[in-house]
C-alpha cells in the first residue's frame, strides 16, 4: 500500500531477522554493535511482485531459490543496487527510473546476483572482521547468517547507506566486478535475455571514473568501472550474440513497476502530462488514478482505477490500489472489500494481507484484522507497519500483553532498544509467566539488557 500524498509506504529498518538474532548480534558485539542509522524502503505489494517476474528467470539461471531471495526497492534517487546477505537484493528506486529497458533492470539483477552465487559476501565478511566498526557489521551479517535457518527468518539488516562501514562492506574489487560481469553474462543468455543489457548499463558510466569521488554515483564507487570491462561485456555479446526478440511480459512489467514508482515519486502534473505517452492502456489509467489521488480527487482517481480494472478485473495489485485510494480517503469499508477481492486474488502476498488486515482494523472488526496480521506477519516479518497495527488491534480487543509484546517486538528490530525494553518489561508482567508469548517478551528483555551492558563499555 502506498500512503496518501507523493508518498509509498516507508519502512525504515535495521533489524535482524529475529528477536533471537538480535540478542545473539549483542551478545557477540564488543565495542561496534550496528546502531540506528537506516535505509528507507518502498514497500509496494504490485511493485514487488513485477521485480520478482523480473528476477525469477535470472536467479533460476544462476542457481538461486527464485522464491526465497527477495528484490527489495530503497528510498533513494540515486542509482545504486546492492546485496547485504543472501537473500535480499536491494536497488534504488532512482536506478529503475534511470535504467531504460527491461533487460538492463535484470542486467543489474544478475550482477548482484552474481556476488551471491560467486561467494563475494562471504569473503568481505571475512575481510571485514578486522577492526572498528567493520568488525561491527562483520558480526551483524553473521547473526544474520546463524539466524537463517529459522522459519520467522524472512529478513535480514540494512545499514545506513552513509556509513563508512558500508560503503567499505559493499566495495568490490574490480577483479570481483570483472568476475561477477561473466557470471551476469552467462545468467542473462541461460535465462533467455538479451545480454545487451549489460553493456548498456555499463555505457552509463562511462567517463565517470575521471569525476570526483563526491561526484561519482554510489554505484560506480562500490562497483568500480574499467574500460576493460566494458570491452569485456561487449566481445561476449559479439561472441554470443545479442537476442534481439523482445519479450513482451518483461516489457509490461517493467513499464508497470516504472509507472507506479514515478506516479508517487513525481509531481501530479508531470504523472497527467507524460501518462498520455503511455502505450499500454491499463497503466496509463493506474497512473492517471495515483496522480488524481494525491491531489485528494477521489471522483476522479476510482475513475482512473476502475477504467484500469475494467482491462483487468482479476488483477489483485489493481483491487489493491483501489482500497488504498479507498482508505486514504476513509472509505473503510468500502477499501475493505476491494482489498477483501485483491487478497481472493493473491491470497499468499504478504502486502496485501497487511493492507486488508489494517482496513478490517479502521472499519471495526479488530479480530478478524488480527488473524489476517498474523497470515502477513508469519509470510514477511520485513514489514514493521504490521506491528504497528497489530498492537493497536490487540489493544481494542483487551489483549494488553500482547499489545505490549508487538510493539515491544517492533521497537527491538528497529534498534529502539530502550523502547523495547519499557514494552517488553510490562508485556512479560501481563502475559502468563511460562507461556510462548512470555518467552518472546523475555527475548526482547534479554536484547535491551545486553544493549545496556555495551553502552556502559
Amino acid at each position: 500500500m502506498i500512503s496518501h500524498g507523493a508518498r509509498m509506504t516507508f519502512d525504515r529498518f535495521s533489524r535482524l531477522a529475529s528477536i533471537p538474532a538480535v540478542v545473539f548480534c549483542l551478545l557477540v558485539y564488543t565495542a561496534t554493535c550496528v546502531q540506528a542509522a537506516t535505509i528507507t524502503l518502498l514497500r509496494d505489494a504490485d511493485i514487488e511482485q513485477g521485480l520478482s517476474r523480473l528476477a525469477a528467470p535470472v536467479l533460476r539461471a544462476a542457481g538461486l531459490n527464485a522464491k526465497r531471495l527477495r528484490v527489495l526497492v530503497v528510498n533513494d534517487s540515486q542509482f545504486n543496487a546492492f546485496v547485504l546477505d543472501s537473500r535480499t537484493i536491494f536497488i534504488n528506486y532512482g536506478l529503475i527510473l534511470k535504467v531504460t529497458t527491461p533487460e538492463m533492470l535484470q542486467a543489474v539483477i544478475a550482477h548482484e546476483a552474481a556476488h551471491i552465487s560467486n561467494g563475494h559476501l562471504a569473503r568481505r565478511q571475512q575481510n571485514l572482521q578486522s577492526a572498528g566498526t567493520a568488525a561491527g557489521l562483520g558480526l551483524a551479517l553473521a547473526a544474520i547468517a546463524a539466524a537463517a535457518g529459522a522459519s520467522e527468518a524472512a529478513g535480514g539488516i540494512a545499514i545506513g547507506t552513509q556509513t563508512s562501514a558500508l560503503r567499505g562492506f559493499l566495495s568490490h574489487t574490480r577483479a570481483e566486478e570483472s568476475s561477477a560481469d561473466r557470471a551476469a553474462a552467462r545468467f542473462l543468455i541461460a535465462a533467455g535475455i538479451d545480454p545487451q543489457g549489460l553493456v548498456d548499463l555499463h555505457r552509463i558510466f562511462a567517463g565517470q571514473e575521471v569525476l570526483s569521488l563526491a561526484n561519482q554515483d554510489p554505484y560506480m564507487r562500490s562497483h568500480p568501472l574499467s574500460r576493460d570491462r566494458i570491452r569485456a561485456a561487449e566481445a561476449f555479446v559479439t561472441s554470443h550474440g545479442s537476442t534481439t526478440a523482445a519479450n513482451p511480459e518483461a516489457d509490461y512489467w517493467f513499464i508497470r513497476i516504472r509507472g507506479k514508482l514515478s506516479a508517487f515519486k513525481r509531481s501530479p502534473k508531470w504523472s497527467l502530462r507524460r501518462a498520455k505517452e503511455e502505450t499500454h492502456q491499463d497503466i496509463r489509467l493506474m497512473r492517471e488514478a495515483i496522480a488524481h489521488h494525491r491531489r485528494s480527487n477521489l471522483q476522479q482517481a476510482l475513475r482512473g482505477i476502475n477504467g484500469a480494472l475494467a482491462i483487468r478485473p482479476n488483477d489483485a495489485f489493481y483491487h489493491d490500489l483501489k482500497g488504498q485510494i479507498l482508505f486514504e480517503h476513509r472509505r473503510w469499508r468500502d477499501a475493505q472489500t476491494s482489498l477483501a477481492r485483491a487478497v481472493q486474488l493473491a491470497p499468499s502476498d504478504s502486502l496485501v494481507l497487511a493492507n486488508y488486515g489494517r482496513a478490517q482494523l479502521a472499519a471495526g472488526s479488530p479480530s478478524a484484522a488480527l488473524k489476517t496480521m498474523e497470515r502477513s506477519r508469519n509470510l514477511d516479518f520485513r514489514n514493521a507497519l504490521v506491528l504497528r497495527d497489530m498492537s493497536q488491534a490487540y489493544a481494542k480487543t483487551g489483549q494488553n500483553g500482547m499489545a505490549a509484546l508487538v510493539t515491544a517486538e517492533r521497537y527491538a528490530l528497529a534498534g529502539r532498544f530502550e523502547d523495547a525494553g519499557l514494552h517488553a518489561k510490562r508485556a512479560v508482567a501481563l502475559l502468563p509467566r511460562g507461556s510462548a508469548t512470555w518467552r518472546r517478551a523475555q527475548d526482547v528483555v534479554l536484547a535491551y539488557e545486553q544493549n545496556q551492558k555495551r553502552k556502559r563499555r
